[in-house]
């Protein structure tokens, strides 16, 4: 069986320009990086908004395994089959982080033959956005120390900075660390920390900003630190807010690559789901339907992660409203919901699959909290028997839920054509009667207990001393109706990732918030979830090398 980056190295792509053409874009429309990747400009951008647009198919899951569920491969092999339907259709993702690359997740390219190419530069530097919001994390994080070395006119209390650094890599070691040390001009010794870029609040910001102009707006407002008078301090406090939307000039415009089908794919923006929001950005997503009749999209993790999070936070920030959502399921997955070890799932085990029906039940309730139309795609596996898809698809027949099999990973978009027949079938008889779960207007805690709830099953939610003390203050510097951008661990739909399937009498706990005022939300830090990932005990990076000619060996 070829690996992944076997079958993508095979595969022959289109000059990027051909592809911007099946859209009706021009030469002078993008900028090219290299022969298979551009980004579209600015100009382009501003034009488009006058189009009509297409239908948005919004790409979910169930909570994610070690054994795969292969969200990303349906996205793309999705996109693929409605082409060839015969429908003008185009896929929005987001960009890989080079974390998860070179531990234990992997890209986010898709797999198999329903790929996103160059899968090698994707998931590795690409057209260098990630790059430019980590320079512009790590400039502010320069520029505020400068500001106390150089006499804090802005009197920041250096024991209040809640701005950290950031570097795109899975890196335990630097989750705490100490800076300014060796004397008076090395600056002012204090505790600091990274996050990962994804979970930088540039990425959110860059992910959520309209144009340009939105861009640098955003940018002022995010909190950095507060001063000794415990008031917040913000980029605008420190008038660089220009400096940063310098340096991201070019990475807030949208890449534009190819499916191994040719299909149109706009990749940009990378927000971890579990940490983050977990989208791609708005511009993408807006000039995606801009451009086509159907916008294939993601959004990371399950849909008690990505999914809750586009639809109370990405859709209200640009009237972005999906027109039905995809479930991802695969009987792997669903076997280990239902207590299968990952040595076991080879073998059939139809009780087990039955018991963890469970964990996709609650997320097709989740996406009925919307009030959205849905399918369920069966994301086939070679080793899944005939008795376990018959038994799968008999659970949805007896609940009336629809269900398709996919097989993009084998046959890539021809594997897909079920999924996107049902796909339109109920685009065309049912409409989306979406809505928000909640009101900007109830309080921060109304909002993280109605989440907690309706969304994750939960019995109670928990605060700790210090969250209570935080949600008093947003409170009082006009926070409290911003929507919730809530960070979970992404394994369970409790906050405990050892509870798979559907735990019940379970408790929530939220030890603190982090105010990502630019970026429009407030983070809820639940249980010990971390901002900066740690790598495993053999990480991917072991399996990767590059041969003779420059190309990629063990990238997937």
């Amino acid at each position: 069986m070829k690996s992944d980056i076997q079958i993508a190295q095979e595969a022959q792509m289109k000059p990027i320009i051909h592809i911007a053409n099946k859209l009706n874009l021009t030469e002078d429309d993008i900028e090219l990086y290299g022969k298979y990747k551009a980004k579209i400009s600015n100009d382009k951008l501003k034009e488009l908004k006058k189009n009509k647009s297409g239908k948005l198919i919004l790409v979910t899951a169930i909570n994610p395994t070690p054994a795969g569920e292969g969200k990303s491969t349906v996205t793309v092999g999705l996109g693929d089959a409605l082409n060839k339907l015969n429908k003008k259709a185009i896929i929005a993702m987001r960009e890989p982080s080079l974390g998860p690359t070179m531990g234990i997740k992997g890209g986010a390219c898709g797999g198999g033959h329903a790929q996103i190419l160059p899968m090698e530069d994707i998931n590795l530097h690409f057209t260098g956005d990630l790059h430019a919001i980590t320079t512009a994390n790590n400039a502010l994080a320069a520029l505020i120390d400068n500001h106390i070395q150089q006499g804090n006119e802005c009197q920041i209390d250096s024991r209040r900075i809640v701005w950290k650094r950031a570097v795109d890599l899975n890196d335990r070691a630097l989750r705490n660390v100490i800076i300014g040390l060796g004397g008076p001009i090395q600056g002012v010794p204090r505790e600091d920390g990274f996050d990962i870029t994804v979970a930088s609040e540039i990425m959110a910001v860059l992910c959520l900003a309209s144009d340009l102009t939105d861009l640098k707006r955003r940018l002022a407002k995010m909190v950095i630190a507060y001063d000794i008078h415990k008031e917040p301090l913000t980029v605008s406090d420190l008038k660089v807010e220009g400096a940063l939307t310098l340096l991201l000039k070019d990475a807030i415009k949208p890449n534009l690559v190819q499916t191994i089908e040719h299909t149109p794919a706009i990749i940009h923006g990378g927000p971890f789901a579990n940490i983050a929001h977990g989208c791609n950005s708005v511009i993408a997503t807006t000039a995606a339907t801009k451009l086509a009749d159907y916008v294939v999209t993601e959004a990371g993790f399950g849909a008690d992660l990505g999914a809750e999070k586009f639809l109370n936070i990405k859709s209200r920030n640009e009237d972005i409203n999906p027109e039905i959502v995809v479930i991802v399921a695969t009987i792997r997955a669903l076997k280990m919901h239902g207590g299968v070890s990952k040595t076991n799932l080879a073998e059939e085990n139809i009780d087990a699959l039955k018991t963890g029906f469970a964990n996709l039940k609650k997320h097709i309730e989740n996406i009925k909290h919307f009030g959205l139309p849905f399918v369920i795609a069966t994301n086939k596996f070679v080793t899944d028997t005939e008795e376990e898809v018959a038994a799968l698809h008999a659970l949805c027949e007896e609940e009336n839920l629809p269900v398709a099999l996919t097989e993009v990973w084998e046959k890539g978009g021809e594997g897909g054509i079920e999924l996107a027949e049902k796909v339109l079938q109920i685009l065309e008889e049912k409409d989306s009667e979406f809505r928000p779960l909640y009101e900007l207007t109830d309080t921060i805690e109304d909002k993280i207990q109605t989440i907690a709830r309706k969304i994750y099953g939960a019995d109670s939610v928990e605060f700790s001393t210090k969250a209570k003390k935080q949600m008093s203050d947003f409170n009082h510097f006009g926070w409290g109706n911003l929507p919730i951008c809530m960070a979970k661990t992404q394994y369970s739909l409790s906050d405990d990732p050892s509870l798979l399937g559907r735990p019940k009498g379970f408790c929530i706990t939220i030890r603190e918030f982090k105010p990502s005022i630019g970026a429009g939300f407030i983070v809820a830090l639940t249980n010990d979830v971390m901002t900066m990932p740690g790598l495993p005990k053999k990480p991917a990076a072991l399996n990767m090398d590059v041969d003779d000619q420059g190309k990629a060996v063990g990238l997937f």
